[in-house]
């Protein structure tokens, strides 16, 4: 038994092959020697004759070659051969020869192999007949031609001949069909498998595939997932039509319709599953053309996209709603503010009315209960506003304690705005609860109408943000912009529309001075200072444009893009041998904001350079307005390895018990301290106990505003460790500060 598995499984060598095949070929022999009654009386006067027969070999071997070449298929077959390295002659000659050995009793080569050899090298059958059929005239003509061949024999030979030559030409063609069959056999065989793997292949996706002819309408092909999908209820062009709502079908139809028209069609749609849930499903119809063009059959390929469309409903609900209100957020509020304006624009008999409301010392609440407690306040606020305007209108908190509410389409903006208003500020005569304690907070609301205040959204809302901070100071609750009472107002409104496009233009520039290190006589750092190159008013300091644009909002963007300028600056210093580190003020709202960390971070990575290369410089009041989150935000920096400088120290009023626990470098003596110091003893004592102070403290100290070589030397011996000044140099522009590095006699 072992032995018989053994031969089963013998490799199938060139030398089995070859006896296989020989073997074959005796077989069939045998069969056409029976069909064609070759006998040994045939084969005896062929035997007879042979010499005879074969005289005028040359003269055959001379039209079997114009045979060959003046067909112009068989030529390019044969100079097909040659160009991939055979030899014309070579070939030709053992064709001739093996036709010339046909007088033989057994013929020169194996006639199997010759028909094998046929078929690969793509010579065709009605090719191998002609050069029979010539072969065969031509010992005909012999026969006929002879005298030495009596006439008696010559029925016999010419029947022998035709039988010989049917014979070979037989065996040859037998054997080139055989290596055709093969050929195809080999061939269905790789496409069961290749059809065996993509149908496993298509059995294992996740999406419903199909395909219905376009004419009739008749389904081609429907994956085993459609199939179990319909429990096999197969039928139509959209076999899962059935499944789906009734009034989502005729959608389903009409795509499947424009797809055989030609064009490439998606749909979704609902379906109930078996469990009574509603699940949607996108279902993708792609032409295939035949034919000039003509749609000869629609593929379908249907998935399920309920969670897709469940991720993109929770992205738009997280990009156009305020995550702790739940109220719309400034993006979508804005757009329903354009569309708003443009459609009042439109009708020209309609007014807009938006108004802006701030709470009244909300940031109590937050320094005395904390941010949670604050967080749990703006929702119960958001909650009783929601509760007294229409639907049609859209309230939105902005940020922070910002709301923002849009009354579309009002006849009347006064008669409506005051109304809202004062229903607005009746929310809050009642007590809001908090951690088991009660709050009274007021709000200041500032109203502005279009087009009576202004254009656009930016104005508008500028304009309402005026009016707030005027009903805010007053005591008014409420109030409607009007220019004609502040004329700041004005001011205000120019510079926060061109704020807005400052950053756009490239106006906005930054200004260097440098700090020296006191006893080593170096450049120690430089402090980056914003700049605004106004178009009209030209160089305008911080101090003109910095409180109009935390009030537009627009501290974030400009910090972002100092701190990118700054920091690619410092980096081509470095580049250029100059190591210094670059010192940024950072304002009170924009310490505040949770993302401050992510901003210095991105800003980092934006320019190219470690935490080593930045100082941050927060004022004394800023840390300590809301010392427990500036703790955190210290901390936050110190482990990315940047600085932290307190700027205007002395000013405010500093818990030294906290300070000397938080992670602080640098405290920055304001420069008013320094203005009488070489004349007033006392301010000379403050000085230098601030100096004490801070190194008690581990922290470096650095005077700025130091104007002459008096204050600088009195510094020195009170032992301050860096200052910066006019002394040393005024602030400069980058070029500028480029320069003045080549030149100092503080090299850095």
């Amino acid at each position: 038994m072992e032995d018989r598995k053994k031969r089963r499984r013998r490799k199938r060598t060139p030398a089995r092959v070859a006896a296989q095949l020989k073997g074959k070929g005796q077989t069939q022999r045998k069969a056409f020697n029976y069909i064609l009654q070759l006998g040994a009386d045939d084969l005896e006067v062929l035997a007879r004759y042979q010499d005879i027969l074969s005289r005028q070999a040359g003269q055959f071997a001379e039209a079997f070659y114009n045979y060959l070449f003046d067909l112009p298929e068989i030529a390019e077959v044969l100079y097909a051969y040659e160009r991939n390295g055979g030899d014309i002659g070579n070939l030709i000659k053992s064709q001739l020869h093996h036709l010339l050995s046909l007088l033989n009793e057994e013929p020169a080569g194996d006639i199997h192999a010759v028909g094998g050899r046929y078929f690969k090298r793509q010579v065709k059958p009605v090719w191998v007949i002609g050069a029979y059929r010539l072969y065969l005239n031509h010992l005909l003509e012999r026969v006929s031609a002879m005298p030495e061949i009596p006439q008696a024999d010559r029925q016999r030979l010419h029947a022998a001949l035709s039988k010989r030559v049917f014979l070979d030409l037989g065996l040859i063609l037998q054997a080139y069909w055989d290596e055709a069959y093969t050929g195809l056999q080999q061939e269905m065989v790789r496409a069961q498998a290749d059809y065996a793997r993509i149908r496993d292949l298509l059995a294992n996706i996740p999406q419903l595939l199909w395909s219905a002819a376009a004419d009739t309408c008749q389904l081609l092909y429907v994956s085993s997932a459609a199939e179990a999908f319909v429990h096999g209820d197969v039928s139509g062009p959209v076999p899962v039509l059935s499944r789906f709502r009734a009034d989502d079908r005729e959608s389903i139809l009409a795509a499947w319709e424009r797809a055989r028209e030609g064009g490439r069609v998606a749909v979704e749609a609902r379906m109930l599953t078996d469990d009574g849930a509603e699940r949607w499903y996108r279902l993708m119809f792609y032409p295939c053309p035949g034919g000039e063009q003509v749609v000869e059959r629609v593929d379908a390929v249907m998935e399920d996209v309920t969670e897709n469309r469940a991720t993109l409903a929770r992205l738009e609900h997280l990009a156009t709603t305020d995550e702790l209100t739940n109220l719309a957020n400034r993006t979508l509020w804005y757009d329903r503010a354009n569309q708003a304006i443009a459609a009042a624009r439109r009708t020209g008999d309609s007014r807009v009315v938006l108004m802006l409301l701030d709470l009244n010392h909300f940031k109590m609440v937050n320094d005395t209960l904390g941010h949670p407690a604050g967080d749990d306040l703006l929702r119960e606020v958001a909650a009783r506003l929601r509760q007294v305007l229409r639907d049609s209108d859209t309230l939105a908190r902005l940020g922070g304690d910002e709301f923002a509410i849009l009354l579309p389409c009002a006849e009347d903006p006064r008669k409506a705005g005051k109304r809202v208003a004062e229903t607005v500020l009746a929310c809050f005569r009642d007590a809001f609860c908090c951690q088991d304690q009660e709050f009274f907070l007021g709000a200041s609301i500032g109203i502005a109408v279009y087009p009576e205040h202004g254009e656009d959204v930016d104005r508008l809302l500028s304009h309402a943000d005026i009016a707030m901070y005027r009903a805010k100071q007053g005591g008014l609750g409420s109030l409607f912009y009007d220019p004609g009472k502040d004329a700041s107002s004005v001011r205000h409104l120019q510079l926060s529309g061109q704020l807005r496009r400052a950053l756009e233009r490239g106006e906005f520039e930054l200004h260097y001075q440098p700090k020296v290190d006191i006893h080593r006589m170096r450049v120690s750092g430089a402090e980056a200072l914003l700049r605004w190159r106004h178009p009209e008013e030209g160089l305008l300091e911080p101090n003109c444009f910095l409180q109009v644009a935390e009030q537009a909002g627009l501290m974030t963007p400009i910090t972002n893009w100092v701190l990118v300028t700054a920091l690619r600056q410092c980096k081509e210093w470095w580049l250029a041998g100059t190591h210094i580190p670059i010192s940024v003020n950072v304002s009170a709202r924009s310490f505040q904001t949770p993302r401050l960390l992510d901003r210095v971070q991105c800003a980092l990575k934006e320019a190219g350079v470690d935490g080593e290369c930045l100082e941050i410089e927060i004022t004394e009041d800023t840390l300590m307005s809301d010392l427990e989150h500036g703790s955190a935000i210290l901390s936050q920096l110190s482990d990315e390895r940047i600085g932290v400088a307190i700027d205007d120290f002395g000013t405010g009023y500093s818990s030294l018990a906290y300070l000397k626990r938080l992670p602080i470098d640098t405290l920055k003596i304001d420069r008013s301290f320094l203005l009488d110091m070489t004349e007033n003893e006392n301010d000379a004592v403050l000085v230098r106990s601030i100096i004490d102070l801070g190194h008690n403290l581990g922290f470096q100290v650095v005077a700025e505003g130091v104007e002459d070589g008096e204050v600088w030397d009195l510094l020195t011996i009170l032992g301050c460790d860096a200052v910066q000044g006019y002394h040393v140099s005024r602030p400069l522009t980058r070029d500028s500060f480029s320069h003045w590095l080549k030149e100092t006699p503080w090299q850095g």
